[in-house]
This record gives structure tokens, sequence and C-alpha cells, in this order.
């Protein structure tokens, strides 16, 4: 269905007919406009419906649109911040450096001296992705009806997704203190730099950063004439991948080259932040403990991992699961290292959803869709490296940390210190139900009532008394019958 719509999309646009159904559909969706351009960046998540190959093309729409008229862009910055230009910026660049579907860049310098990058949100782009969003949540709605068996995907939970993303995009205060965060997270890290945000200059639709100036982290010619080491760089970046990954849970999910730079210092830099990914603590430890078992070609435990997180139903087949793993692991693995492609063995995983009822993941396909686009930069920047087996150790030293013996010990105090907090809680709602019950405002049905005072003139009825108007008052109290 998607090639054919692909293809329809090709014919009804002035896009080239030529090349495979993605590189088709991403031409077509970027001729269509800003909130097409943001269905196939999500749609490149989604593998398991489109394919691998279909994925990999669409990971290739990089918001790259004509710019809007400087002088529109004045007026907003003005608009927002109710002051003239020039009080702000002793000079502004007319050419915008970047122009994407929800905004554009261009280079200034305020009036302390500093240079800076000023993000702008395009002109009416809010009412215009409203439009687009309601049109897709109603498509949606039509195929789910259907197509009841279509659910389990989530579709219209995928429109939501798109829309809450695209919701953040629109406010660049928000953007703004993701960036933040994230240089927070690397605070002291002197091989990954994210731009300090200006707030004074920083509203909903403006976001004024720090400028840097780098070369794109794939032109791997320039890199070499400019003195960096392609190896060391692919090092420094696969590192910077892991640790938002996996220690932070918090990742650039839009860290195509061009928003990655090598500075003169030989750091990555980072910008365009309107995109972020967040996994918590558990997903990652199943995440890091997965990819580990298939680096050790641990098939019978990376099947298990699935059902220990709940992603393949519980009544299915551990063993064929099992057999399911090794058949699309062993094909990738038994490539030469540097064709290993670990987004490839996901993507490949989510593909068999239909078989084993797996639910979709949007966290982890936004993060599979992350891999496949640092893998192809990866592989750019360093032909013979891969950017996972140089961060292995890391991985490996990571599992340690969360998932060894001292890490269950840590995990096992804390969750007793949360029994212990919770403790004085409730017996305050045990006091507040019995108040309750003996106010009246909660009864018990008469033959409960009888059955106990029978139990009581046996003589062994007064604790289980107690019991039930202990476990009623506690019942009480956290449904609030007050």
């Amino acid at each position: 269905m998607v090639v054919t719509l692909s293809r329809l999309l090709a014919v009804f646009s002035k896009a080239e007919t030529s090349g495979r159904p993605g590189q088709r559909l991403a031409r077509a969706l970027n001729e269509a406009g800003p909130s097409f351009i943001k269905l196939g960046q999500a749609m490149a998540t989604r593998s398991d419906l489109l394919g691998e190959e279909m994925s990999a093309d669409l990971s290739d729409l990089q918001d790259k649109l004509p710019s809007f008229p400087t002088g529109e862009a004045r007026a907003i910055i003005e608009q927002e911040f109710g002051r003239p230009l020039d009080s702000l910026f002793s000079s502004f660049e007319d050419s915008a450096v970047a122009a994407a579907s929800i905004a554009q860049v261009h280079f200034a310098v305020t009036t302390e001296g500093q240079e800076v990058a000023v993000k702008i949100l395009r002109p009416g782009i809010e009412e215009a992705f409203q439009r687009d969003l309601e049109l897709m949540r109603w498509v949606a709605g039509l195929i789910v009806k259907a197509k009841p068996e279509i659910q389990r995907l989530k579709p219209l939970e995928c429109i939501d997704a798109l829309a809450e993303t695209v919701k953040l995009e629109m406010d660049l205060r928000l953007e703004a203190a993701a960036a933040v965060e994230i240089a927070e997270n690397f605070a002291g890290d002197e091989d990954f730099r994210v731009p300090q945000v200006d707030w004074t200059r920083t509203g909903r639709r403006v976001m004024t950063t720090e400028r840097l100036s780098g070369i794109p982290l794939d032109e791997r010619d320039a890199l070499i004439a400019a003195g960096h080491d392609p190896h060391m760089v692919l090092q420094k970046s696969s590192n910077a991948s892991f640790r938002q990954v996996f220690r932070d849970g918090f990742f650039h999910a839009d860290a195509h080259p061009g928003n990655l730079f090598v500075l003169e210092s030989g750091a990555i830099g980072a910008v365009d932040f309107g995109i972020m990914g967040r996994l918590d603590l558990k997903s990652r430890r199943w995440l890091g403990e997965l990819l580990v078992a298939f680096l050790n070609r641990d098939y019978r435990r990376a099947a298990e991992i699935h059902f220990e997180a709940g992603w393949v139903p519980s009544h299915r087949s551990v063993d064929a699961f099992t057999q399911a793993c090794r058949s699309i692991a062993e094909p990738i693995l038994d490539r030469p290292q540097n064709e290993i492609s670990i987004a490839r063995l996901l993507g490949q995983l989510f593909q068999i959803t239909e078989t084993f009822q797996m639910e979709a993941q949007p966290q982890l396909l936004l993060l599979q869709k992350t891999m496949l686009v640092a893998e192809g930069t990866g592989r750019r920047l360093v032909p013979e490296a891969n950017m996972w087996i140089m961060a292995r150790p890391l991985i490996e030293e990571w599992m340690i940390e969360n998932l060894g013996p001292e890490a269950q010990i840590r995990d096992t105090i804390g969750n007793i210190a949360n029994v212990v907090d919770r403790i004085p809680r409730v017996f305050n709602d045990i006091e507040k139900g019995a108040t309750i019950l003996s106010e009246g405002r909660v009864k018990l049905h008469p033959e409960t009532v009888a059955a106990l005072k029978q139990g009581n003139g046996t003589g062994g009825g007064r604790p289980v008394l107690w019991l039930t108007v202990a476990a009623v008052a506690v019942l009480a109290a956290i449904f609030k019958f007050i």
C-alpha cells in the first residue's frame, strides 16, 4: 500500500519518478510541504511497517526548504520581544543559513558583541500543521475502522506522538530547555559541545543560541584537511551517542550530519534540539542487555528479554522467538565488522511484530531511526569502522553498573526505602478509613456483618473482624470516600 502511495504521490507531483519507491516518496513528501516532511520523518521510524529500505530512504528527509523573506523574520523577532531589532542585535544577516519545515536560522551579532544563531518559526506554521494533523487523524481512523487488526500498530497513537513532537517544536522555549538539559548532562565533557542559550533573546517563536562553527560530521575529506582524525571523530561521536541513550536516557533524535559538526578543538558540536527522545531506566536496561545478548550471539537471552519486557505476549513460544532472533541476527552479524548494523537488526525485529503479536514501542522506534541515521553518517566518515563495536566497552561497563550484583543490592535497598517511606502514609490512610467507618459513611453489607459476628462467636473471628475493618478502611482511604 505504501509503495502504491509513493507512486501516486510521485505521479501527481513535480518530483522525479526515478529511483526506489522510498526515494520517490521522500521527494514527493518534501514537495508537499512542512507537515508531510514531518510525517515522512515519523514514517522513517516505522521499519516494521515500511521495511528497511524505505525507512532508510525516508531518513534522508532533512527539512531543506526555501527560506521565507527576511522582512518577515525581522518582524517576528520584533513582535516576539516588543522591541526594535537594532536594540537586540548590532548586525543581522539577511540570508538564512538553514531553512527547515518548522523554522529557519539566521546568524547575527548581539549588541554585546556575541556571535549567535537566531532560529525563527515560519509564519502561520501552527495553523498549517493543525489542519494537516487533523487530516492525518481522520485518515488513520478510517484505516483502523476498515482493518481493525491495524490497531496493533497504533496508527492513531503514532499520529498523536507526531502531534506532540510538533507541538514541542512549535515552542522554541522548550527546545531551548532541551538544549540546556543536554548541556548539563555533558557538563565537563570536552568531546561534546552544546551551544549556550541566550534566554534574554529567546521566546516562543524565537530562540537565540551561541554560534558554533565547524565542519559537518560526514565531510571526511574536509575533516582530514583540517587535521582531524576521522577514527577519533567517530569514537567521540559514538561515545556521545551511547551516553545520551544509556547514561542519560535523553537523546538527540534528529542527529543527521546537518546538525552535527566537528569544532576546531576536535569536539563534536550539536545543534537543533527540536526532536528529542527519552528512555526510562527500565527500557534502557532491557535495551542494553538486548544489544549485549545479540553481540554475544546469545539468542535465547535476546528472546527472553522481549518476554520479560512485555514486548511479546507471554503465551507466545520463547523457543520460536529464539529461532526468529537467530534467523534475523546471523545474516547481519556474519558480515564484516564495519557492515554490521544494529539499527537494521532492530528494524528486522520490529518487522516480525505480526507473527508474534508484538506491540509497537514508539520510544524504541524513534531510537532505531536515530541509530539508522547515525550508522549511515559513521560509515561515510570511517567506512572500515563500526560505531557500536567502538561503544561496546562502554555498553558492557554500563551494564555491570546497572545490572550487576551491586546494582541489584542498590535497587533492593531503594525498594525497601520506598516501602519504609510509605508506611506512615499507609497508617494515616488506615486511620482515615477507620474514621470513615465510625462515622457510618461506608457501610458493610448485612451478610458480611452477620458472617463476621458468627466467626466472632467461635472465638476465632475477632482477628478476621479487625483485618476486614482495616482492609475496608484502607480501601476507603485509597478510593477517597471522604
